[in-house]
């Protein structure tokens, strides 16, 4: 799963001890070599569904890291482009690999920003959000758009219950409890609170209008639902 470039057993273990952003500042020279980065066959596949539903104008990648997700707005927005992280470590790392970006340091639950964006993504942060906090992001985000503006972000279909993949989240998010009950600062990272329908319900109540499309790219389960969909959220 890691490659030679990748952090350490050591260095994981470091920042899985540490705060979140703590953690984060560690493991950013490294980051991108771990599977923790969305894959860029992710990327491509959101990048090409949002073609349908642009051009737009400005971009933003919420909770941006080492700024993976920044191609994607700047394939399909044709002004300003900018990632928002409190990670100043990870920060640090996209504007070495993205110099035309603007870069800010923030906090997703406190967004800095007027109402100045046509599109907001995100990849691979809800997890850092416990539910209790996911209406405060959605709500950041909705306020840091135009009217009409766009939130979207993939969502993997949750594994098959008694699944290998299922037990091996479920063992990591128990494993997460157990850590965060014994230690503090918390560091929050969790693989398995973020279901559809509640993501649907919070996006909704903060004033999106909320529709999703299958990412044809990774195909569908035996039961015909899609292995990963896009969340489109309007704001209204």
């Amino acid at each position: 799963m890691f490659t030679p470039q990748g952090p350490t057993l050591r260095e994981l273990a470091r920042q899985a001890l540490s705060s979140v952003e703590d953690g984060y500042d560690l493991l950013a020279p490294t980051f991108d070599a771990t599977p923790f980065r969305t894959p860029d066959r992710v990327l491509a596949a959101v990048s090409r569904a949002l073609a349908e539903f642009g051009p737009f104008e400005s971009g933003l990648d919420v909770c941006c890291g080492t700024g993976a997700g920044l191609p994607v707005l700047r394939a399909v927005c044709a002004g300003r482009v900018t990632g928002v992280d409190f990670s100043t470590n990870m920060l640090a790392e996209a504007r070495r690999r993205h110099p035309a970006a603007t870069l800010v340091r923030a906090d997703a639950l406190a967004l800095p920003f007027a109402p100045a964006f046509d599109l907001a993504v995100s990849f691979g942060a809800f997890g850092h959000f416990l539910p209790a906090e996911q209406r405060t992001l959605f709500a950041q985000v909705h306020a840091s758009l135009r009217p009409g503006g766009t939130f979207a972000f993939p969502l993997p279909a949750p594994p098959r219950v008694g699944s290998r993949a299922y037990w091996t989240l479920w063992a990591f998010d128990a494993a997460m409890r157990v850590r965060n009950a014994l230690r503090h600062p918390p560091f929050v990272m969790y693989y398995r609170t973020f279901r559809l329908a509640d993501v649907r319900s919070a996006l909704e109540e903060t004033g999106f209008e909320v529709t999703h499309l299958p990412l044809p790219d990774f195909g569908t389960r035996p039961d015909g639902a899609p292995n990963c969909r896009l969340v489109v959220a309007r704001k209204v």
